[in-house]
């Protein structure tokens, strides 16, 4: 791929993740992602048959997050689950497209999220129970119950005070280290934030 194209490319991710996260999903058409982009229509549309396609592009980044760089202890790889499951949001779908996918305000939009999301989940919950193998991960945990604490912390958090604290996947990692594993608190998570 060429750099002209790549930045064509990131351009148009980049505008479909702007639009998806502030207006929500009807504001992502492949006319507002051309105003937005600053690509014309008919190059988005050599590359993608329609907004579903431009949609899958956007958030395949965050449906299919690179591994942990860390898998020596199981706190990076903890932190690496909390990370992903805050950018699931951040930087993928957003407020935006979280609210339109809880209302279901757009069926099909609804239902091809659900899909990458799945994927997302799929992924961290691969790397939980690799972790359960490798390290001191509980055996009899439920990683799917693990995942939903962690991203209903997250917008428990946004809801109440309308932002996410700097300390916040800490304090997260700190409340659930007892349940996930018999390991004492790491050095890093104890304290008071």
């Amino acid at each position: 791929m060429s750099e002209a194209s790549a930045s064509r490319d990131e351009r148009i991710t980049a505008a479909t993740l702007e639009l998806l996260r502030s207006k929500g999903p009807r504001a992502v058409t492949v006319e507002a992602v051309s105003a937005r982009s600053g690509v014309a229509k008919t190059t988005i549309y050599r590359r993608y048959r329609d907004r579903n396609e431009v949609l899958t592009a956007a958030m395949s980044s965050v449906a299919r997050p690179a591994p942990p760089d860390d898998t020596s202890s199981l706190l990076p790889i903890l932190e690496w689950v909390v990370a992903q499951s805050r950018h699931a949001i951040d930087g993928g779908i957003g407020v935006g497209g979280l609210a339109a996918l809880l209302t279901d305000e757009d069926p099909e939009f609804t239902e091809l999220m659900r899909q990458l999301l799945a994927q997302h989940r799929r992924n961290l919950a691969d790397v939980l129970k690799s972790a359960m193998r490798t390290h001191d991960l509980r055996a009899d945990i439920d990683v799917e119950t693990v995942l939903d604490a962690i991203v209903g912390a997250y917008m428990s958090e946004r809801a109440r005070s309308g932002g996410v604290r700097r300390m916040w996947s800490r304090v997260v990692l700190r409340n659930l280290w007892p349940a996930l594993t018999t390991q004492s608190l790491p050095a890093e998570l104890a304290g008071k934030d």
